[in-house]
């Protein structure tokens, strides 16, 4: 009875050992299923983040071609016969701007360098190294100058009031020249807006013709030709303002340069008073 009571006591340790086993295998396997889980959610999270970064990195070129499709459309929905004219009289505008903002760079010198390096070549008696120096030199500084000094080593024009008068004529035109198709410029800036206004009227009218054809005043009938009307103006202006802003950046160097040429006439005559060549 003793063995008999030993062996089943065996049996049942045993089987509670084995199951034991059994349950601590299945709870690890568990946690391996679960790690795995997390680790594939995580993969996953991971892979979605790498897609949608390069789609967030080609957001603002789908953003720059939605814009660009955006003006298109617009300008074509604008009646392309008036918005092309907008058009020529930006491009034109724009054109006779660069060439005045390029004409003035170049012109634009050191005048106290240059009225300093003439004013001792004058008084060491180097008239025709000076007269030299102001021909290769751009602008109307260097002109003023070359002329007044032409005058100075002349013998029958070096008395004083010829070289003023020498240097006001002078000064005249290389004024004209600095304003050169600048009236161009106003003429564009003054157009833009016409076109832009006459393509409103234009619109309004067909708005009014497509209320006739209809024989009602619904929006939908409207929406067509005040359409074209304010995309027309609102070009105009736009062009308008970007001309405007580039005439009035010109005005600022032509007055630059009125006020260099001013400070080198009076320098010059300075230094034609003080030579032994001018007849006092």
């Amino acid at each position: 009875m003793k063995k008999l009571f030993a062996i089943v006591a065996m049996v049942a340790a045993c089987s509670f050992a084995s199951t034991s086993s059994v349950m601590a295998q299945e709870e690890v396997a568990a946690v391996d299923t679960t790690v795995v889980d997390t680790t594939a959610v995580d993969s996953v999270s991971e892979a979605e983040a790498v897609e949608a970064a390069p789609v967030e990195a080609a957001a603002p070129v789908e953003e720059e071609v939605n814009l660009h499709k955006t003006l298109k459309t617009k300008f074509i929905e604008g009646d392309a016969g008036f918005m092309s004219l907008v058009a020529v009289a930006l491009v034109l505008g724009l054109a006779f701007c660069i060439e005045r903002v390029v004409y003035l760079s170049l012109a634009q010198v050191n005048t106290r360098k240059f009225c300093a390096d003439l004013a001792a070549l004058v008084a060491a008696g180097k008239v025709t190294e000076a007269i030299a120096k102001a021909k290769a030199t751009r602008g109307p500084v260097a002109q003023i100058s070359r002329k007044a000094l032409e005058c100075l080593n002349s013998n029958d024009q070096n008395d004083m009031a010829t070289i003023e008068r020498t240097i006001n004529m002078e000064a005249e035109v290389q004024g004209t020249y600095l304003e050169e198709n600048c009236s161009w410029i106003t003429l564009f800036i003054a157009m833009a807006p016409s076109l832009g206004f006459l393509g409103t009227v234009i619109g309004m009218v067909m708005a009014f013709d497509d209320i006739q054809r209809a024989g009602d005043i619904s929006p939908t009938v409207v929406a067509g030709g005040m359409k074209v009307a304010l995309i027309t103006t609102i070009f105009g202006i736009v062009v308008a303002l970007i001309l405007q802003v580039f005439y009035n950046f010109i005005l600022s160097r032509i007055e630059a340069l009125v006020c260099n040429m001013e400070e080198a006439a009076q320098e010059v005559l300075v230094m034609c008073v003080r030579s032994d060549k001018s007849k006092k």
